[in-house]
């Protein structure tokens, strides 16, 4: 079996641990390997993907009018179990994000996953599972969802199988979109002066 750097290169998917749950990654940049995952979770087209990083910087790269505190945000918690939306620039791919004006950004902290990020990033990676299931926690029910489609994948036995928090701030005041490992009160805890939306 080719190596997993090959695989992303010739626009293959992968089935990756994360700290949290499996995930289904691929090259972000590549329009044909993002459909590929597409049609892989029968994921409908208009519902966006994240953008697996590995740094502040990349996350600078591909976003703009980002709020003050978000170095002390991504000192705080990241690489980890958050998800961050900001507004997308120009360099985010439109098949990546729907032509939305925001973005997500995950920095998953398995090491495995986070390596090949740096090397071969940015990545998709949504949760390894057929859409509208819940999320790819279980390495079996995965391997038979995706039996001989998937070109590369990784075994983890130390899932926590909580689900990233989804935090938006691609507005003026911030909203969790989706409560998951980290809590509202632990990010107002680390940063005061992060107003949510009522």
């Amino acid at each position: 079996m080719a190596d997993f750097e090959t695989i992303l290169e010739r626009g293959g998917a992968l089935i990756l641990p994360t700290e949290t749950v499996y995930g289904l990654f691929a090259s972000a940049l590549n329009e044909e390997a993002v459909k590929g995952v597409y049609q892989l979770k029968r994921r409908p087209l208009d519902k966006a993907l994240n953008l697996n990083v590995a740094s502040l910087e990349d996350i600078l790269a591909f976003s703009k009018n980002q709020p003050p505190y978000l170095e002390k945000l991504y000192q705080t918690f990241l690489p980890g179990p958050l998800t961050l939306i900001l507004e997308a620039n120009q360099a985010v791919p439109s098949w990546v994000n729907s032509g939305m004006a925001s973005v997500g950004f995950r920095i998953p902290s398995h090491p495995l996953t986070l390596d090949l990020i740096r090397k071969c990033g940015p990545l998709i990676g949504p949760s390894a599972n057929l859409s509208g299931q819940a999320s790819g926690l279980h390495f079996d029910q995965i391997q038979a969802d995706f039996k001989g489609q998937v070109d590369g994948f990784k075994d983890d036995d130390f899932l926590t199988g909580q689900d990233s928090t989804i935090l938006d701030l691609s507005t003026s005041k911030a909203r969790i979109l989706r409560q998951g490992a980290i809590s509202k009160e632990e990010l107002v805890s680390a940063l005061p002066q992060l107003i949510f939306q009522d």
